[in-house]
């Protein structure tokens, strides 16, 4: 087996008396798309925060590619190549779709970050940013403002920038919810595309068994923030731990 691009030691955050993610070791692995499954409030998006860099650790370690960036911020961890789309769209609503998407093909190409500098004579990164357009299906809202797209939309919008910024490891949180059942294959074809097409490292938090059985080539399960299942799909939905705790049933159900 190859070794992991992306692994957590024992870790953990607290939130005063409550511990949110409790001593969480896990591997991922490139080639490999990991589904974290797991009832409401069990800890699964702030796993997510804690690899990610959107919230510290209160202990343990995080490793990309065997280093420790466990004390590095979110920016310097996206810089080294962890890509995260997020349960809440994060955008920059008062720019258009294509100047969302050009800021990740500009920040890939080392060219820096000047939203108001002149760049439509920048041909290369406007027919970089159109192709990530055209992948999910949002070519034709280029000129839209952002504020003006429907949840959908933004959704599939989030996932043309995760893709334009090129990560090794792409993190998506929950990334069908609110989308109206026309969109939700849009966004899956997408990653099934990623996966096929690349040896990257993909993770996913989903609450859509169909969207899990679909994707996944490895489920995990958090439960109450502690890690209880981890395994290959088959063998870990039909556990009567997850039939219990993430399912409500019993495991003869």
């Amino acid at each position: 087996m190859s070794k992991p691009s992306l692994s957590t030691r024992d870790l953990t955050i607290r939130f005063g008396g409550h511990v949110a993610v409790n001593q969480v070791t896990a591997d991922f692995y490139p080639g490999t798309l990991t589904v974290i499954v797991g009832p409401n409030g069990a800890g699964k998006t702030t796993y997510f925060n804690l690899m990610s860099g959107q919230l510290p650790a209160t202990s343990g370690q995080v490793f990309l590619d065997g280093a420790d960036i466990t004390r590095f911020g979110a920016a310097r961890r996206t810089r080294l190549g962890i890509g995260r789309a997020f349960q809440l769209t994060n955008l920059f609503p008062h720019l258009t779709v294509i100047e969302n998407v050009r800021l990740a093909v500009q920040s890939v190409a080392g060219i820096g970050l000047n939203i108001f500098s002149i760049w439509s004579s920048h041909k290369l990164l406007i027919e970089r940013a159109l192709h990530y357009l055209e992948r999910v299906a949002l070519a034709e809202r280029r000129d839209s403002y952002v504020a003006a797209l429907s949840h959908g939309d933004k959704r599939k919008l989030e996932v043309a920038i995760l893709l334009a910024l090129e990560p090794a490891v792409m993190m998506f949180d929950e990334p069908t919810a609110g989308m109206s059942v026309d969109e939700v294959p849009v966004v899956l074809d997408l990653i099934h595309q990623v996966k096929a097409e690349s040896k990257k490292t993909i993770l996913l938090v989903e609450h859509k068994m169909d969207v899990v059985r679909s994707l996944a080539d490895r489920i995990i399960v958090l439960h109450n923030g502690t890690l209880v299942a981890d395994g290959n799909p088959a063998e870990v939905m039909a556990s009567a731990i997850v039939q219990e705790a993430y399912l409500g049933t019993p495991a003869h159900v």
